[in-house]
């Protein structure tokens, strides 16, 4: 995390040395891919079984500021933003005519930091670049759960990539995201650590807007 701290705040100087520099505010929102997945979870010492599956993901919400630099083809477009999303989860217990489902939401909350290079033509833009996400906190229904902890890591990375459109002082963005990590390896049951083995992919969509 300390390196990659580095590498924005020196991109960000080189930039800022450049003839053309957009500085604003931006907002959007991101619908997260997420496929069916789940895994059992199991209490050895009452030898209950459990069931917790991916239901559904909400549609996220992010603001923050970003950078733009470059010239008139080349760019560059670090940003910082406040992400919020949301995931539903099912929990199904018990055994034969005697199934319980019940449904429990977590919240997250990070910053993302997210570095676009790419090419201009014209108004259009072309991008890619890593993303990393700096994990704030969360809310979970899953404490009602006894044996469940959670346990984040701290930042994780991925990329995104996707085409941009600068018009007068606004600058409209639509991403593609990919992670690199598992999807929910936050999980830890009875003081075991599961996640589920897909790791799904967002449409970030967002309009900024330079001073």
């Amino acid at each position: 995390m300390k390196n990659y701290l580095i590498v924005l705040i020196s991109l960000l100087f080189l930039s800022s040395a450049s003839a053309q520099v957009k500085f604003g505010v931006r907002g959007g929102l991101s619908s997260t891919d997420l496929k069916p997945s789940s895994f059992l979870i199991t209490n050895q010492s009452t030898a209950e079984a459990f069931t917790l599956s991916t239901k559904e993901a909400d549609y996220g919400y992010h603001v923050g500021i970003f950078l733009q630099a470059g010239g008139d083809k080349l760019f560059i477009q670090p940003e910082v933003l406040f992400n919020s999303s949301s995931v539903n989860y099912s929990l199904e217990s018990g055994g034969a005519g005697e199934l319980v489902t019940n449904v429990f939401n977590e919240t997250y909350h990070n910053i993302d930091i997210p570095i676009m290079l790419g090419f201009k033509m014209g108004p259009l833009r072309l991008q890619g670049g890593p993303v990393g996400h700096v994990h704030i906190d969360s809310s979970s229904e899953l404490t009602d759960f006894q044996g469940y902890e959670e346990q984040f890591k701290t930042f994780t990375y991925g990329f995104q990539t996707g085409i941009g459109l600068d018009f007068w002082k606004f600058v409209l963005d639509v991403k593609y995201e990919g992670n690199f990590s598992k999807f929910g390896d936050h999980f830890n049951f009875f003081g075991n650590q599961y996640s589920f083995d897909n790791r799904p992919g967002r449409i970030v969509a967002s309009v900024g807007i330079a001073f």
